[in-house]
């Protein structure tokens, strides 16, 4: 297997067990409100739309954080071989629930076991903001060297210079994790870093359910 270290983040256990905790009403809510369902938000819809058109035909594609599987359902609807992978088995549980014809996953993002070249697209939306500053970079790289060459990566989180230490979330659920954010200019150079050339940015202001996000798209050059 395609083994490559990553440092484990020091709160990795309390973050999957919030999430198990907040999974059943994230699932809910997504299903009764179209909040995170890209169905109802066009400009995400698109972003969601593009990459399956970018990457379509080039090989898999993992959705790295793909809580109750929505996106993931979403590109095996659109013809693509998508899987999902999520730190939470609750959050798996739901996206097997709901989305029996997809597969699924339990794993953090700091610990696949993804072959060099052996993937079409990854997707990291919404999902990496609760990687810690130095260990972001280690899981961009991996990430990169998972594409093959004219493949992309997908990402989308939150803008913003003050990290967010969240201690209720979806109904006033107790959770315990960290929002990093990051300037776009910022997540632009990791993905450089990581040896990708960014090809479009969509920037996202602030409404009444979230703060000021950005959508990254960056290709493994070929």
């Amino acid at each position: 297997m395609g083994a490559h270290h990553i440092d484990r983040p020091a709160d990795l256990d309390l973050v999957r067990e919030s999430y198990d905790r907040v999974a059943d009403n994230y699932a809910h809510m997504v299903l009764t409100t179209g909040i995170g369902d890209i169905r109802r938000h066009p400009w995400l819809k698109a972003s969601i739309d593009a990459f399956a058109d970018t990457v379509g035909g080039l090989g898999p594609v993992l959705d790295v954080g793909c809580g109750p599987g929505t996106v993931t359902a979403y590109l095996a609807e659109r013809g693509l071989d998508a899987s999902g992978v999520d730190l939470s088995p609750r959050m798996i549980e739901n996206a097997r629930r709901l989305y029996p014809q997809c597969r699924f996953g339990v794993a953090s993002a700091t610990d696949l076991a993804l072959e060099p070249a052996s993937l079409g697209g990854v997707l990291g939306w919404w999902s990496l903001f609760n990687l810690p500053r130095d260990v972001l970079p280690q899981v961009l790289a991996h990430f990169s060297r998972a594409l093959k060459p004219g493949g992309h990566l997908l990402t989308a989180t939150h803008v913003g210079d003050e990290d967010a230490a969240r201690t209720e979330a979806y109904g006033g659920v107790p959770v315990r994790w960290t929002t990093y954010k990051w300037q776009p200019e910022q997540l632009t150079a990791l993905l450089e870093r990581a040896g990708l050339r960014p090809v479009a940015e969509l920037r996202l202001p602030a409404d009444e359910h979230t703060g000021p996000g950005v959508v990254l798209m960056a290709q493994r050059p070929t």
